[in-house]
């Protein structure tokens, strides 16, 4: 709590040399006091008036915003979007850096977490230093993918969609935004009134064409009469429970992936890059090399993609095992997977389900848990079934270097790393590692 003696230093402005870019979206730079500031809309390198936006006195750090540049990065562009800038949309991180410099940026944060939390080089953790971008998303400067196929838009009080600003449940109004994909730009949710409703969700599938909008309403509110101009699945998520009522229409979409179509239900999880899924896929299944007759797990599943390009690979002499802690994704998952008779999906926490299966061995594990990782006791866990090989899949480097200390611990060393650039003009960075155990011989 604030008090008289730890005054609020919000607005206050610094000139400062900015550093290092820091995990989040920012870089790291220091006042003439040495106290540090997370600098967002900076580049490393440039000289900038950092205006403090949450801090005090005190603190460990303070956050802020380059106001002005001083003395500009060669990697400085113009940011496409009219909406991008300090106290603005906070959906995108790095609007003002060329593309080819977003992804150094995301690169030297991977390599900064893998040191400091995992002890470990690129080499060591068999990476070549680089992010790599999905197929078509290398543009020039000053042009955007439009590559985001699930687009949450928060709405204010006088029913205008918009995106939230960063750090806040402030909205900022926008009539397109530029890294939404065709399907969700042709839904029209930013050209619409939505009165009574808190955020419209809205999702354009790859490969099937099917929409869907998902709508919460506020407190009290009643759901809208919507009409839109092509047909698309309306839903509504209940003020009580969140579960999602149906509307009209299918209360799902349906995905491509690995020669499949993957239903997935009700806004569940799906990646919201189009390629994200092929590409994930391609390096799990490269770094794994199933073969026919092995067990595997495929651990915080989802709807099931993983275990699905396991089963086919291991074939009918083999088995695979997958975990969910999501209903309606579990019954996704066994939908989606019914062909595949030596596939099991069981609903629950990896963590408590993992002990009560009885599960003593693996020979391969694949795991994609969420931003917070798996955590040690899970690792431990996981290093105890002896797998041949283990993928980790993760979307925040931070929680990978964490839980590849803890798998070094369980006597696994990384052999490959693989960072993808599925979240342009974002901070976010997804990684795919491949271990195997330490004391294997080359």
């Amino acid at each position: 709590m604030q008090t008289e003696s730890t005054p609020s230093l919000a607005g206050r402005e610094y000139e400062v040399e900015v550093g290092p870019v820091a995990h989040g979206g920012h870089c790291v730079a220091r006042t003439e006091t040495g106290q540090v500031l997370f600098v967002r809309h900076a580049l490393p390198g440039e000289r900038v008036v950092a205006r403090v936006t949450d801090g005090e006195e005190g603190a460990r750090f303070l956050r802020a915003d380059a106001v002005r540049v001083l003395t500009a990065s060669k990697d400085r562009v113009e940011p496409p979007c009219p909406f991008s800038g300090p106290g603005r949309c906070g959906g995108c991180d790095w609007q003002h850096a060329a593309p080819g410099a977003q992804r150094r940026l995301k690169a030297a944060v991977v390599t900064e977490q893998l040191a400091r939390l995992a002890g470990l080089t690129p080499e060591q953790a068999g990476w070549d230093g680089t992010v790599v971008p999905a197929p078509g998303d290398k543009v020039a400067k000053g042009e955007v993918p439009a590559w985001r196929t699930r687009v949450q838009y928060a709405v204010d009080p006088e029913g205008r969609a918009g995106l939230r600003k960063h750090r806040s449940h402030e909205v900022e109004v926008v009539d397109r935004c530029l890294i939404a994909a065709p399907g969700v730009s042709e839904l029209g949710v930013e050209a619409r009134a939505w009165p009574q409703i808190a955020s419209v969700e809205a999702i354009a599938a790859t490969g099937s064409g099917d929409r869907q909008v998902i709508l919460t309403p506020r407190p009290g509110g009643r759901l809208p009469i919507v009409e839109l101009d092509r047909p698309v699945s309306v839903q509504r998520i209940g003020e009580r429970d969140k579960a999602v009522h149906r509307v009209h229409g299918r209360p799902f979409v349906r995905e491509r992936a690995d020669d499949r179509t993957w239903r997935v239900g009700d806004g569940g999880f799906w990646q919201v890059h189009p390629k994200a899924p092929e590409l994930l896929v391609e390096a799990v299944m490269r770094g794994l090399m199933p073969r026919k007759g092995e067990t595997a797990l495929d651990l915080y599943c989802g709807v099931g993609l993983f275990a699905g390009a396991l089963a086919e690979r291991v074939g009918e002499r083999g088995a695979v095992l997958g975990i969910e802690s999501g209903k309606r994704a579990v019954e996704d998952a066994r939908h989606n997977l019914q062909d595949l008779e030596r596939v099991r999906i069981e609903y629950g926490k990896v963590e408590q389900v993992m002990p009560a299966t009885g599960i003593t061995e693996a020979d391969l594990i694949v795991l994609d848990p969420p931003r917070a990782g798996a955590g040690r006791d899970t690792v431990a866990h996981l290093a105890s079934l002896g797998a041949r090989r283990i993928a980790y899949v993760a979307c925040d480097p931070a929680a990978l270097a964490r839980d590849l200390g803890y798998f070094a611990d369980g006597g696994y060393r990384p052999i490959r790393l693989q960072a993808f650039d599925l979240f342009p003009f974002t901070h976010h960075v997804e990684c795919v590692a491949i271990l195997e155990p330490a004391d294997k011989t080359a």
